[in-house]
């Protein structure tokens, strides 16, 4: 799916690194032979234009679009950043470290949802979703640290982009497979993420990382079908297969089935039981840590606009916020009263955007609309921190790369983004006011609020 822009916004997105875009090179197309061994979907992945009617989109087009081809990139210039190089694998990409005082837990899910029928495969198929947790662990001994992404659902990433394992390596995470769920907290408050149109859960690892480090439960969900690749259990992977022509609305409206689902299975987990359909293993303590009661919601441009259609879905959900994502359908329309943060980047907020001026009166809780300046759509994902890491082996000059993520100090985006988020749902979901959301801070001067 394809969402319409202004004409002046086409040149600029179809030369933009998106969501999966921060490996695209673009070499070739589809899957390469080494791909064999995963089991992987056959359908091709759709493409087209929505018949969305608004015009001012402030998602990509696609938040995977790919790069052009390496040869017709320019040379690296001598001031980009340099790659950090292993003998056998070329380039290491790295993550930032989760800044909480909480080591981190990661374990994931093969959840089935018998009562709907996948809207995106032909037949009376279930819905399928992978998810991954995080939490703060109580110890992390004996517990490996877990990749950014699996391993077949990472060379189709790779492969897919023109890449192999042997040019670059993905990253490894701060979380520990499994480890034990901490007790000393008491009940944790949860949080749930949606990354962008044909996205992977994997890109809000840097930030679900660090909110696990401060004591949250946080849940990434992949939706199948819509994300570019999703890897489940016997290494099978699911692709896009996303209509050509889809609206935008639909598409939000199967995300927020897909989290009401989630947060059902969450209850299962709260009262003792395991949802997983595989019955993989739980950590300990994990039932006894998740708090049903305090709920939240975060995601980052077509997964931020599904927060809004979640809440008005499910009211389980407590607060939520937008990172820099268009609204779509009627959700905008409707009246929410619980706590809603709008989060945009440097070149969008209600001024230029119809749909979050429409939102907005009809925030009748606490609202917050706040501005991170110097940063562009594409900096609310992983790829903030990992683009500047491999631009030189794509070509893609200093110049380049703040086109499309902005001027900001990759470190100084994410450190903000998991501040201001952090403060946001602490204040919410904790009840410990943050001075951060009263107004403009002297720490913080790239932070506008939008009045």
């Amino acid at each position: 799916m394809q969402h319409r822009r202004p004409r002046d916004h086409r040149r600029l997105i179809a030369r933009a690194v998106g969501t999966a875009g921060v490996l695209a090179v673009a070499l070739g197309a589809g899957v390469t032979p080494s791909m064999a061994a995963g089991k992987a979907s056959q359908k091709p992945t759709a493409t087209g234009s929505s018949p969305d009617e608004d015009s001012t989109n402030w998602a990509p087009e696609n938040d995977s679009a790919a790069l052009p081809k390496a040869a017709a990139l320019p040379k690296a210039t001598q001031s980009a950043p340099a790659l950090t190089r292993d003998r056998a694998s070329g380039v290491q990409l790295k993550l930032p470290a989760p800044s909480g005082p909480y080591k981190v837990g990661t374990f994931s899910q093969h959840l089935v949802d018998k009562s709907r029928t996948d809207p995106y495969v032909p037949g009376n198929r279930a819905r399928e979703l992978m998810v991954t947790y995080w939490y703060p662990a109580a110890s992390t001994s004996g517990h490996p640290l877990a990749p950014w992404m699996p391993s077949v659902s990472g060379a189709h990433f790779l492969y897919s982009r023109g890449l192999s394992p042997q040019q670059v390596t993905l990253p490894q995470t701060a979380s520990h497979v499994l480890a034990p769920v901490t007790t000393k907290l008491g009940k944790l408050p949860v949080l749930l993420y949606s990354t962008g149109l044909h996205s992977d859960r994997a890109m809000g690892t840097a930030l679900a990382e660090d909110l696990a480090s401060r004591g949250y439960i946080v849940i990434a969900v992949d939706h199948t079908h819509d994300a570019n690749e999703v890897q489940f259990p016997g290494n099978r992977l699911e692709v896009n297969t996303m209509p050509a022509g889809s609206h935008s609305s639909d598409t939000l409206n199967v995300r927020a089935a897909d989290i009401r689902f989630v947060i059902n299975q969450l209850g299962t987990i709260a009262k003792g039981g395991n949802p997983d359909v595989d019955h993989a293993k739980l950590p300990s303590g994990l039932s006894n840590t998740v708090d049903t009661s305090r709920i939240g919601m975060f995601g980052w441009s077509l997964g931020g606009a599904a927060v809004d259609t979640a809440m008005q879905l499910d009211h389980r959900i407590d607060a939520g916020a937008n990172l820099d994502g268009q609204f779509f359908g009627t959700a905008p329309s409707k009246d929410l009263s619980r706590p809603f943060m709008l989060f945009s980047s440097g070149t969008h907020n209600r001024n230029n955007d119809s749909s979050w001026r429409k939102l907005w009166p009809h925030l009748k809780g606490y609202r917050v609309d706040i501005q991170l300046h110097g940063s562009r759509h594409l900096s609310f994902s992983d790829n903030e921190w990992l683009v500047p890491q491999v631009a030189p082996l794509l070509g893609l000059s200093p110049e380049q790369v703040q086109e499309q993520y902005g001027t900001i100090d990759p470190n100084r985006a994410i450190k903000i983004q998991r501040d201001y988020l952090a403060a946001f749902f602490d204040q919410q979901l904790r009840k410990k006011h943050s001075t951060l959301l009263d107004g403009p801070s002297r720490s913080y001067p790239e932070i506008a609020f939008v009045r």
